[in-house]
């Protein structure tokens, strides 16, 4: 085959490629879809296209004898190279397996606040081999995918729905305490309602708590709260 030929079947080969990666991201690419989902599309979306990139250029590359000939004699001492390219790219592999872990695993997602070494920011970003999370000052932390895997970090936006309503009363000093305490659990009708005493001031700062079943709930049972203690301490004297 003359080499102008060679050129345009790689020309094409490669065209293909470019066209199958971007066509494969269009149709990976999704909108309004939940973080772990948003997070696993943009991992698996890179994975797919690198993939596809490499076979495709792989491909365009063994059109030309000289390049063959030299895949055939890679191939022939496979076992030799992949020791030798293993130990190369460990740190390499080890990262974009740890993005795959973390993709799926979900210890963290784009959007979370999270915390590791003490650094806190915002993840941006997961990679093939590296993560990145926004700091307050708005710069980026850069982590490598295979230290988020196996080090300890703190996900604040993994929680349950479950949330604390809490208000805090300031009672003043001279009254009973223990019974505002039960007037405040009164309050609340609420068998697991927590009343502890915060502060021992200028007034005492009283705090109750209860469980509400969302943070919309808590913020209404919070309002609440405030409204009915306020009247019963009133009642009661409490308030002069």
């Amino acid at each position: 085959m003359p080499w102008w030929h060679r050129l345009i079947v790689l020309g094409v080969v490669l065209a293909i490629t470019l066209a199958a990666a971007h066509f494969a991201d269009r149709r990976l690419s999704r909108s309004d879809l939940p973080p772990s989902a948003v997070t696993r599309y943009r991992v698996l979306r890179r994975s797919i296209v690198a993939l596809i990139i490499f076979i495709g250029v792989l491909s365009a590359l063994l059109v030309i004898p000289e390049v063959r000939a030299v895949a055939a004699g890679i191939l022939a001492s496979s076992a030799i190279v992949g020791i030798v390219v293993g130990f190369a790219a460990q740190r390499t592999i080890g990262n974009f397996i740890a993005g795959l872990l973390i993709a799926f695993a979900q210890p963290l997602r784009i959007g979370d606040s999270v915390e590791i070494d003490g650094t806190a920011g915002v993840v941006e970003e997961i990679g093939l081999t590296y993560t990145f999370i926004r700091v307050a000052d708005n710069d980026h932390l850069v982590i490598p995918n295979d230290r988020i895997a196996s080090d300890t970090i703190l996900n604040s936006s993994l929680r349950g729905r479950r949330k604390r309503a809490q208000v805090t009363l300031q009672i003043p000093l001279d009254r009973d305490l223990a019974a505002v305490s039960e007037l405040l659990r009164e309050t609340a009708a609420d068998e697991q309602a927590e009343v502890t005493v915060t502060a021992l001031e200028d007034k005492a700062s009283l705090e109750l708590a209860v469980w509400a079943e969302d943070e919309a709930s808590a913020a209404r049972i919070e309002s609440e709260l405030r409204l009915r203690a306020h009247e019963r301490l009133r009642e009661a004297g409490v308030f002069s």
